[in-house]
């Protein structure tokens, strides 16, 4: 009987290892569908700013190859460097650079919610086209308040996007 419990303890590790090797191979990161795309129609015209240079390109590439994404889901679309764009009234609208498209992912952030940012990284732009008087900030990594501010009209900010990592239009 002592022999045949080394075996059973040898398969049994073996099985084990088999399935959590299976488990992992067949998984990925979980997405939840992306929201349709529905950029505004009214409001300030914006441009979108210049593309950062090539070096911030290549870095935000390396950090993350994947798209720019923010959870709840929020409407979004893609703008290129230089061109125009809306923001609504109602909206606060987020513009990140995303290296998979070589262009500027916006997000259309109008429900009241705290969004968290993936893939968020270096330097982005907001305007702030809200109504009502509503206060939006912006947090890091340990909850603290990095930024806070009331909407404006909806004029281009700079923001640098790397130690963003949720916001709360509300």
């Amino acid at each position: 009987m002592l022999r045949s419990r080394p075996k059973r303890s040898a398969l049994g590790v073996a099985g084990a290892l088999t399935a959590v090797l299976t488990a992992f191979a067949g998984t990925g990161p979980a997405q939840a569908a992306p929201a349709p795309a529905t950029p505004p129609s009214t409001g300030q015209v914006l441009i979108a700013p210049p593309a950062p240079p090539l070096q911030a390109q290549a870095q935000a590439a390396a950090i993350a190859a994947v798209s720019p994404t923010i959870s709840p889901a929020a409407p979004f679309d893609h703008v290129p460097a230089d061109s125009d764009y809306r923001c609504d009234p109602g909206n606060l609208c987020t513009l990140v650079w995303d290296p998979t498209a070589g262009d500027y992912k916006i997000f259309f952030l109008s429900g009241c919610a705290r969004y968290s940012l993936s893939g968020w990284f270096g330097q982005g732009f907001y305007a702030d086209n809200q109504t009502g008087g509503v206060r939006s900030y912006f947090y890091g990594a340990n909850g603290a308040v990095l930024k806070s501010f009331t909407p404006d009209g909806g004029a281009n900010h700079t923001q640098d996007w790397t130690p963003v990592w949720s916001i709360r239009n509300c």
